[in-house]
């Protein structure tokens, strides 16, 4: 089965970017797309009974997929709004530090460091370095950054710009003995690499369902483990907030309850589970990774480079970060986008520009050689290009 005949993508091009948005199969975005016609036929009953009920029997599939108990998930619209949800009240005082990594996505750098300014609380960026083989030797340089005033840690399960896999359980069962709360960005993680959550032990979870598991998009959750659920309020007062009829719980009620919004992304889980099962996904899944593997080193010997990462399946799923020697990477993704047409980013991290592939079911062998030709051929063109 060709699987590229599926998505609805732009066929005039090739698409090697579904880290960043994620991509969705037609018969999941046909589900998606009843439950919006099921909630415009009948609004009330859709937001008092219906759709209530399908959001639970949604959330009882992931919970079976992420191995957790449903009632400690509420889904969110990104993982971005979810960890607002724990920064904005998370408990720091004057001193206080949450410890990340320098890998840690934009956009949630930008919401601690502002959460813990308000509170003159300090969000340490450990440096990581690129080049890292083991999961020893990552652990060495994280730790480092760990002090007395250390209350949290924040990490990203794959990391956005530089697409490494980290060693998060390592990370939450030092953190446990060192007593710290674990708040884990698993943006890559549903539908990319295994996720149980019952043997990760991490405090705080979220993950976007959009990316790898190909929902709608505005579809992710956030976990929270009982012992700190009642820890956070609402990020938007609603009417879960004081709830005139109590649900389940108060972590449930303050944030699954708020007000109209179209959730109908939230119910399409069980179709993608479906999909994901008919399509035997884990074949598909190896298959991208091994692409990944197969081809990591060839993208950077054209670059003039080396990979970041050890070229294993301990730090590499189905994405891989190539630097590439060029002053500006504007040039370069316009060449790739409006000469080749291909869709991939290329971006700035700290003084180093990056290309990065994803690779997924629509992705094929082809796909790569046809990156790499191109490549070979910006080369010549980019002056700057070293």
């Amino acid at each position: 089965m060709n699987l590229k005949n599926d998505f609805l993508l732009n066929p005039n091009y090739r698409h090697l970017n579904h880290g960043s948005f994620g991509a969705c199969p037609s018969p999941i975005f046909d589900d998606y797309q009843y439950w919006q016609r099921r909630l415009e036929q009948d609004p009330v009953q859709f937001f008092v009974h219906d759709g209530n009920k399908q959001l639970e029997i949604s959330k009882r599939a992931l919970a079976e997929y992420i191995h957790c108990d449903p009632d400690d998930l509420v889904m969110t619209m990104n993982p971005s709004y979810a960890i607002n949800i724990i920064a904005k009240s998370f408990s720091l005082l004057p001193g206080d530090e949450i410890l990340a990594t320098d890998h840690e996505y934009g956009a949630m750098d930008r919401t601690w460091n502002y959460y813990c300014k308000k509170a003159r609380a300090r969000y340490v960026q450990q440096e990581i370095p690129l080049g890292i083989r083991t999961k020893e030797e990552f652990l060495d340089h994280f730790w480092k950054g760990y002090s007395h005033k250390t209350k949290a840690v924040f990490i990203s399960q794959i990391t956005s710009m530089t697409a490494t896999v980290f060693p998060v359980k390592e990370i939450c069962e030092r953190a446990k003995e060192l007593g710290l709360i674990t708040i884990v960005d698993g943006a890559h993680i549903p539908g990319h690499i295994p996720l149980d959550l019952s043997s990760l032990k991490a405090d705080i979870y979220t993950g976007a369902c959009h990316k790898w598991m190909m929902a709608p998009k505005g579809c992710s959750f956030l976990y929270v483990t009982k012992e700190f659920q009642n820890d956070f309020d609402p990020l938007i007062i609603s009417w879960g907030y004081e709830a005139e009829v109590p649900g389940k719980s108060k972590f449930l009620d303050y944030h699954q309850l708020q007000g109209t919004r179209d959730y109908s992304a939230f119910l399409t889980l069980p179709k993608i589970l479906e999909y994901m099962d008919q399509n035997d996904w884990g074949t598909v899944s190896s298959r991208c990774k091994q692409m990944i593997l197969d081809n990591y080193e060839d993208l950077c010997d054209i670059a003039g480079t080396k990979p970041i990462t050890a070229v294993n399946s301990e730090f590499l799923g189905q994405m891989c970060s190539v630097p590439i020697p060029i002053d500006d990477g504007n040039e370069l993704k316009s060449l790739l986008y409006d000469t080749y047409k291909i869709e991939i980013p290329v971006f700035q991290w700290k003084d180093q520009i990056f290309l990065r592939l994803s690779t997924q079911a629509y992705v094929d062998q082809e796909d790569v050689d046809y990156l790499k030709s191109a490549l070979k051929e910006c080369k010549q063109t980019i002056s700057s290009w070293k």
